[in-house]
This record gives structure tokens, C-alpha cells and sequence, in this order.
């Protein structure tokens, strides 16, 4: 494994502004003093403005903030000037909404993630890891159909770069536990209603911290041949489990699924096991003709292919998270004031 230093690099990461954006920020000034440059991109001047507050160009001279949409492939080309490393997490997330306006989602999601790899292609950047989801794996909402291809234009993007040495890759993963949006904060709000609303009491989600995605997104700009889509052995959870260890007094009401949502989450198929290899800490679909020595590949990083029919879903998974631990996150890494 090799190990990541950003000490002297220049790093742009899209959605800079969001959750993931934010504890990507923290982690490289905190493991990386001397990053040369760390450009935020994103297109929500408020919440730039906001973030600047956290993040003074005066306390980090490295910093830079530059508004601008995915959508513009001119202004990512102006911001990708001299930029090394570009950590892709701009998207149009929620799946209600993109049931809703699919059009703006795929503008933002496909068009956008066309645009980061052309303006990567352009510039000279050296390495590009693209932030998926679960939902794009056997895909039911538009959401997921559209980080599915996204995924795919990125794996992709490997074969048309030519004598360019940039490396593509993508990072997929479950629900950021406590992220903007996510169930924790939602029932947090919701203490103070008579009930918790409940979608399916059989629902299960994928789990992962916002310090376990950045370690992925290292992880992927380190160690990436180019081509692969990264998953971690991650725990699950039931929402009905998330409701109890947050108000435990409180009643359960069930409202139904919402437009596009699953009861469980897929991050592996059966027939993704044929391109899938255990790396120990990750899984990694490979492209199903890399462009390099997979005897060299296996070798370096002990990976060995799962069993045919392999499948990793959050109903089936080995791994649970409990109701204490689930009280123990929120306490040290959403709300320090919890208590049941």
C-alpha cells in the first residue's frame, strides 16, 4: 500500500462546501500543514461564505474558494489550473428530489461528472477519485441511475486519456452517518413531535463516518491503478434501531417508502463478483479489461476475487451496528449534548 502525502500538492475538491467537503478540509490541514493549495469548488456562495468563517485564507493561506457549478465546464477548466488531485463530491443527492426533477439531477450528476473528467483531461491533473453511492448499484431511483453513470463515465475516462498519465477512480459508499441530510440529524429534530416517522420497519442502510469516507478517498488517490470502484466492509444498521436509540419513548409510526427508495442497499451484485476482489480493509470492482498487469495488481495489494455469486447488501450483511453504539456515535460525532 502506498501511503498518501499531500505536503507541497495541489488538491481541488467539487462540493467542497458539503459534509464529506468539509472533513476532506479538515483531515488534509490537520495530516498536511503544507499543502500547497486546497481549492474549494462549489457553487453555494452562502455556504462558501460560512465556510470561509471556519476555514480563513488568513489562518490557511493554502485555501482558495471558487464558486462555480459542475455544470460549467469552462470555469472547472479555470479552476483547475495547476491543480493536481481533484476529489469529485459535488452531487445532487437526495432521491425524492431527483424523482421530482430528474433533469436537474442529470445536468448536475452525469453532464457534471462529464465536465470534471474533460476539464481533468485538459489541465494537469494526476489522479481523480469520484464519490458514488449504494444506490447506484442495481439502481431502482433516478439517483442512483445517474451516479451509475456517472461511475461508468469515470471508469471509463481511463481508456480515452491516452498517453496522459491521470488515473481515474471512485470511492462508493453507504449513508454518511450524521451528514447533512442524513436520518440522525432528521430524528434529532423530530424529538420534540409525538412520533418518529418510520418508512419501511424493515429498512436497513449501510454505515460509514465522515472520517471513514475520507480515509477511502485517501486511500483511493494513494493507491488507485486506474479503473476501480472501491467499497468498504462497513457495519449496517436498522432505521428502526436508529429511532430507538435516539427517542426510545417515543412511538414509531410508519408512513410508507418514499419515491425511489429500497428496503435494503446493494453495494455488490452477483454479477459484479466476476470483476470483484477482496483487499482486505476494501472490496474493488475492477474494469473488465484493465489496462494493466493484474498478476502485478493481485500481487501488490494481496487481492483475491470473491466467490461467483458474491453479493454485499445491508439485509444480509454480517456486521450490525447496536443501539449503544449507535448512541455512542451520535454523543462523539453529531450532538455532545445527546443524552436518552
Amino acid at each position: 500500500m502506498e501511503e498518501l502525502n499531500l505536503n507541497g500538492k495541489t488538491v481541488l475538491i467539487t462540493g467542497g462546501t458539503g459534509s464529506l467537503g468539509k472533513a476532506l478540509t479538515r483531515r488534509i490541514f490537520a495530516e498536511w500543514p503544507d499543502v500547497r493549495r486546497l481549492v474549494i469548488f462549489s457553487r453555494d456562495e452562502q455556504k462558501q461564505f460560512v465556510m470561509a468563517q471556519e476555514y480563513p485564507a488568513s489562518k490557511y493561506p493554502a485555501i482558495r474558494y471558487f464558486i462555480g457549478d459542475v455544470r460549467d465546464k469552462d470555469r472547472l477548466v479555470r479552476a483547475m489550473q495547476g491543480i493536481e488531485y481533484v476529489i469529485h463530491a459535488a452531487a445532487m443527492k437526495h432521491v425524492h428530489l431527483a424523482e421530482y426533477n430528474p433533469s436537474e439531477c442529470i445536468k448536475t450528476n452525469v453532464t457534471g461528472a462529464e465536465n470534471v473528467i474533460y476539464a481533468c483531461l485538459e489541465t494537469a491533473v494526476e489522479r481523480v477519485v469520484a464519490l458514488s453511492t449504494d444506490k447506484a448499484c442495481a439502481p431502482i431511483n433516478l439517483y442512483g441511475a445517474t451516479k451509475l453513470t456517472s461511475d461508468k463515465l469515470f471508469i471509463a475516462a481511463n481508456n480515452i486519456r491516452g498517453k496522459n498519465p491521470i488515473r481515474f477512480s471512485v470511492v462508493r459508499y453507504g449513508n454518511v452517518m450524521g451528514s447533512n441530510g442524513s436520518v440522525i440529524p432528521f430524528f434529532l429534530d423530530r424529538r420534540k413531535e409525538d412520533f418518529l416517522p418510520i418508512t419501511d420497519p424493515r429498512m436497513t442502510r449501510f454505515n460509514i463516518s465522515l472520517d471513514g469516507g475520507v480515509d477511502m478517498v485517501f486511500h483511493a488517490l494513494a493507491n488507485a491503478w486506474g479503473g476501480e470502484i472501491f467499497i468498504p466492509k462497513i457495519p449496517s444498521y436498522r432505521i428502526t434501531d436508529v429511532a430507538t436509540a435516539i427517542a426510545p419513548e417515543k412511538d414509531q409510526k410508519v408512513v410508507g417508502i418514499r419515491p425511489g427508495e429500497k428496503i435494503h442497499e446493494e453495494m455488490i451484485t452477483p454479477s459484479d463478483s466476476f470483476y470483484t476482489y477482496d483487499m482486505g480493509k476494501y472490496y474493488a470492482i475492477l474494469p473488465s479489461v484493465p489496462k494493466w498487469d493484474m498478476e502485478a495488481f493481485k500481487e501488490q495489494f494481496g487481492a483475491e476475487l470473491v466467490p461467483n455469486g458474491f453479493s454485499y447488501n445491508s439485509g444480509t450483511n454480517t456486521e450490525w451496528v447496536t443501539v449503544e453504539e449507535l448512541r455512542t456515535f451520535i454523543t462523539s460525532h453529531v450532538d455532545p449534548s445527546f443524552t436518552v
